[in-house]
């Protein structure tokens, strides 16, 4: 019923609920926030990523931390699985979360911030000290009501957030973000990626010379100090850099920032090489257009770099069902571009005809790929066509837990026990 309410209500009136729920979740939990300081990450990509890098390098620079992402809920040296299908999980949880980081001792929480959290104004009530940009690209245009206004929510955290701000500098909405005012204000960059903006002068700029792109990871170096990063992609540099800049601004020397970010094994859904043998496989969470074409020129490179002949084959998680109906064509058209075979299988299709999603992805591909409903014998099939020198990249779920259907209905699932699952068939059946 109060689902029901929620949508017949005048858009203000359901504002004003959101914004005292908030207000009410944060009073019952005495308002936590101001006993930490919170760091929040927004942005379109990179997010949780760059949530990760954070935490750790504030833990190595002696800082009990508590994190919040799309991927686990951390407090200290606790941590949890996301399973709440939600980046940014409801004002009641977000305020517990808070308590009972203070309560455990932490002194630093970073948060993974997201434009529906905040249309809902679950970033009320709490002090932000930092806001960090990762990078914008067009995303919830159907819910914002255009691409501007959803920028425009995004840039609402830098206007809640007045000690540091930290802005990529390579995004061509840099500009947009420089304009909130702060105390102090990082801009990172990879010199040569974009032209200088305006305003610079009034920046610490933290920039970061890409050595290369290694087998299992990525080289850089900021001024004297090189870094390996175990990740793979030059997007991890520029998230590696928010990171520092967040790091610094709370006082951790370059050194702890280093041995920090190299202790980083892997994120988990993101760009995860989950099989070597006979092939690669990787799982990645991308489901923007932007993040999907980084995760194929990447993959491509490494092709490139190592096996020329190889070909790269994609499971394409078609999209989420009930938003942004606009990128599905371009999502297939993306991976048309870069995969030599594209095949488009189920993700989250929600309330929607899941084979209506998948049409519409496989539409954008302009007659180069294929559907396959299942999402298990889509990968199956993948798997039946790579040769030891191709890659699979399958994207879309990461580390998810399950599909959500129809009606609030989930089953249980993860891309990564899927891929394992099927190549021990796949080798099982070669044997017989």
């Amino acid at each position: 019923m109060l689902s029901i309410l929620r949508k017949i209500a005048p858009r203000f009136l359901v504002s004003w609920y959101h914004f005292m729920m908030v207000f009410v979740a944060a009073f019952i939990y005495g308002f936590p926030s101001r006993k930490l300081t919170v760091i929040g990450v927004t942005g379109t990509n990179g997010k949780s990523t760059t949530v990760e890098m954070i935490s750790r390098i504030l833990e190595l620079g002696g800082k009990k931390t508590a994190s919040l992402s799309s991927v686990r809920f951390r407090v200290g040296d606790k941590e949890q699985r996301n399973t709440l299908k939600m980046t940014m999980p409801g004002r009641f949880f977000m305020q517990r979360f808070l308590r009972r980081a203070v309560r455990e001792g932490c002194t630093h929480a970073v948060l993974e911030i997201t434009s529906e959290g905040i249309m809902q104004h679950r970033h009320r009530f709490i002090n932000f000290h930092t806001a960090v940009f990762t990078n914008l690209s067009p995303e919830h245009i159907e819910r914002h009501g255009s691409f501007e206004k959803y920028r425009e929510t995004k840039g609402l955290l830098f206007r809640a957030a007045e000690g540091v701000h930290v802005i990529n500098l390579d995004d061509e909405h840099a500009e947009y973000f420089l304009q909130f005012s702060a105390r102090t204000i990082f801009g990172y960059r990879i010199p040569g990626t974009r032209t200088p903006i305006r305003g610079e002068e009034v920046l610490q700029i933290i920039e970061a010379k890409v050595s290369e792109d290694e087998g299992d990871g990525v080289r850089f170096s900021v001024g004297d100090t090189e870094f390996r990063l175990k990740l793979l992609g030059a997007f991890n540099v520029s998230n590696a850099l928010a990171a520092i800049c967040a790091g610094l601004s709370q006082g951790v020397s370059m050194q702890a920032c280093k041995t920090a970010l190299e202790s980083i094994g892997n994120m988990p859904g993101r760009m995860e090489l989950v099989i070597r043998e006979p092939f690669e496989v990787f799982v990645d969470y991308a489901f923007t257009p932007a993040a999907l074409e980084k995760v194929y020129k990447t993959l491509r490179s490494r092709l490139s770099a190592r096996v020329p002949q190889g070909k790269l084959l994609c499971v394409l998680g078609a999209a989420g069902g009930g938003r942004d109906v606009w990128k599905r064509p371009i999502l297939g058209k993306i991976a048309a571009t870069y995969c030599d075979t594209v095949i488009v299988a189920n993700e989250d299709p929600y309330d929607e005809n899941p084979q209506t999603i998948i049409d519409q992805v496989v539409l954008g591909a302009e007659g180069k790929a294929e559907a396959i409903l299942d999402r298990r014998e889509a990968i199956r099939s993948a798997f039946s066509r790579a040769r030891s020198c191709d890659i699979v990249i399958v994207t879309g779920k990461g580390s998810e837990d399950s599909i959500a259907w129809a009606g609030g209905k989930k089953t249980p699932w993860d891309d990564r026990e899927v891929v394992k699952q099927e190549l021990a068939n796949l080798i099982s059946s070669k044997a017989a």
